[in-house]
């Protein structure tokens, strides 16, 4: 809930007032002067927000408004405290330390304590909770070395109480060393970051991605007693890259302890770092483990993760902007891009020679799609958002008019580059249109490649702009009888409520509903598989269930998500729905069954389907 008005005013008053008291313009002024005339040089005019920004933080300016902004002290007003959850703004305190977690003494940890956030601005305003009030959360996601953590969701506030200790297993990469334990000289060499993600939940359950930061941990290595604090800065996403949206206190320590540190030169002359990335760098062959057995299991598995375009803060075109992995799978959702990156890094799992194109679509939108090249030289798209495949047959252009020209089954209509981990290939061939393309990158003529060498310089891992390595899929945590139930049960009721504001009574047929349940595992089974099965035996006993004279109507419908209400209202604008729902006759019985079908990452698969059966009335 937002605040008053007027409380909203007075708030900014007393901020107002604050800066007045410290003289907060003049000393901008001053660093503004001085910035231009020391760092910058008389002749140089164009002074950016960022140098302006450094300029305030190295002189301390910052750290003297956010000390002296200490709300309990200065506010007048009470009531504007407890409209909040942080009625201790900017106040610097020391948390305590978490419990230290048991480990194996032969092995070596880096300890990682999250204690509390501050300076989440953006939610000031929320509300304190009231009992059994449903509010949005936030969740920290760590990736490490092979390692996924999670946090426990906390109320989103301006001081969220993330409170976590996470153990983080550092180790050898070498073969046979995986018991030895890692000493400082090691540890050097190990550059993989800490992958830190905050995702915010909604109270509809919807997530969205707060912040992504990697985090250099190696400091610690030159600390004192192997252990050290630091307030991490969370920047935004997209077009608010540069916008602090939050500071989390952290403390690092090495467990066991070291026996000897290393000096704070040598730790920093290993510090690299990226901004931007070639994009081979998103892909790399990737295993799922047993969590998928087959590319197309696979391909199903990565359209159910959900579809959203980066935001553009004003409108405008396109953003370009490609997520790592691990913001993508914390989300549950992304653009066609990382859609397309996490399918051909599976497909280069599974062994198939796997390529992201890129190109436009039917309407002439940028779009980007996956392509498996065969070893008999089939070729075959597949769209990630769909998990649909096609084959691909290219016209020959100088064919005469009168020859019957194959009209294409892809949504696809040019095609610019190709690329994987390992390759980079430019289309130049007279035309980029999909169907006339031949997909030989052997012919120089047709395809342009870029050095493997410079790909693999800026690529490999450890070069100073390839992403770490890929976090591991993690398997569904969703119990799917359980949430078949509560979805069916869910449903059930809104049907009920639904005929009775027509005036309607609802008779159920549990034994048909329940005949409903291989129709729906068939549909399934033909998105995963592409092949159909069992419809023989769902008619029959569907045959053998409505009696003669009597009529049956089925509507089935699909979602990837798990809210009851949203579905409901969804099938409602289907014609054909609303005619079962609505039903009207002699010895009307309704049916509905769901069924879920979980996949890693809690991706899930959701179908429902409404019947009845009634007594024609002549």
């Amino acid at each position: 809930m937002a605040l008053p008005p007027e409380k909203a005013s007075e708030l900014k008053q007393i901020i107002h007032n604050h800066m007045t008291k410290m003289d907060i313009h003049g000393k901008v002024r001053g660093v503004l002067a001085e910035t231009v005339r020391d760092e910058l040089g008389l002749g140089h005019q164009n002074l950016s927000e960022e140098d302006l920004m450094r300029a305030l933080r190295r002189r301390g300016i910052i750290d003297d408004v956010m000390r002296d902004l200490s709300f309990v002290q200065d506010m007048p007003n009470r009531e504007v405290i407890s409209a909040t959850k942080a009625s201790k703004h900017f106040v610097d305190k020391e948390p305590a330390e978490l419990k230290k977690p048991n480990i194996d003494p032969t092995r070596r940890y880096l300890y990682m304590q999250i204690l509390g956030g501050k300076a989440f601005l953006e939610h000031m305003q929320e509300s304190e909770l009231l009992p059994g009030q449903v509010c949005s959360t936030f969740t920290l996601y760590l990736h490490f070395r092979n390692q996924r953590f999670r946090s426990k969701p906390v109320p989103c506030a301006c001081e969220p109480d993330l409170q976590e200790g996470f153990l983080l297993e550092v180790q050898r990469d070498h073969l046979g060393d995986g018991n030895k334990m890692v000493d400082a000289i090691t540890m050097l060499s190990i550059r993989d970051p800490v992958h830190m993600v905050l995702i915010k939940t909604d109270t509809s359950n919807e997530r969205t991605l707060v912040a992504s930061c990697f985090l250099d941990w190696q400091s610690v290595l030159s600390s004192p007693n192997g252990r050290t604090s630091s307030a991490v800065e969370l920047l935004g996403v997209g077009s608010e890259a540069k916008v602090l949206v939050g500071i989390l206190n952290l403390k690092l320590e090495l467990l066991p302890q070291l026996n000897q540190t290393l000096t704070q030169e040598v730790v920093n002359a290993q510090d690299e770092n990226g901004v931007n990335r070639p994009v081979c760098s998103y892909i790399r062959p990737l295993r799922a483990g047993r969590l998928l057995d087959t590319p197309r299991q696979a391909a199903r598995f990565v359209s159910l993760l959900g579809y959203e375009k980066a935001p553009v803060v004003g409108g405008g075109g396109k953003q370009e902007q490609w997520c790592t992995l691990l913001s993508f799978l914390c989300q549950n959702k992304g653009d066609c891009e990382d859609h397309a990156n996490l399918l051909c890094s599976l497909l280069l799992g599974f062994g198939l020679n796997a390529y992201v194109c890129v190109g436009t679509t039917a309407k002439s939108v940028p779009h980007t799609w996956v392509m498996a090249c065969g070893t008999d030289g089939t070729i075959t798209f597949w769209n990630s958002l769909t998990g649909d495949r096609y084959i691909h047959k290219s016209n020959n252009p100088d064919d005469p008019p009168l020859l019957q020209q194959q009209k294409p089954t892809y949504p696809y209509r040019t095609i610019g580059c190709v690329f994987n981990h390992q390759s980079f290939f430019a289309n130049c061939q007279p035309s980029d249109a999909v169907e006339l393309c031949e997909f030989d990158f052997h012919d120089e003529s047709k395809w342009k490649a870029m050095s493997e060498e410079a790909i693999m310089t800026v690529c490999a891992q450890g070069s100073t702009t390839s992403l770490p390595p890929f976090p591991p899929l993690c398997a569904s945590v969703i119990d799917s009888a359980a949430a078949s139930n509560e979805i069916e049960l869910e449903i059930r009721n809104m049907v009920s409520e639904h005929r009775k504001d027509l005036g309607l009574a609802t008779v159920w047929d549990d034994h048909l509903s329940y005949l409903l349940s291989p129709a729906l595992s068939a549909y399934e089974m033909e998105r995963t598989t592409g092949i159909s099965c069992g419809n023989e035996e769902f008619q029959d006993a569907i045959r053998r269930a409505v009696p003669d004279g009597h009529t049956f109507k089925g509507f089935p419908i699909h979602f990837v998500h798990r809210n009851a209400r949203r579905a409901f209202s969804t099938c409602l604008r289907s014609p054909f729905c609303d005619e079962i729902v609505c039903c009207r006759g002699d010895h009307v019985r309704i049916a509905v069954r769901v069924r879920v079908f979980p996949y890693p990452e809690s991706a899930c698969a959701v179908w429902i389907m409404f019947a009845c059966k009634y007594r024609l009335v002549l």
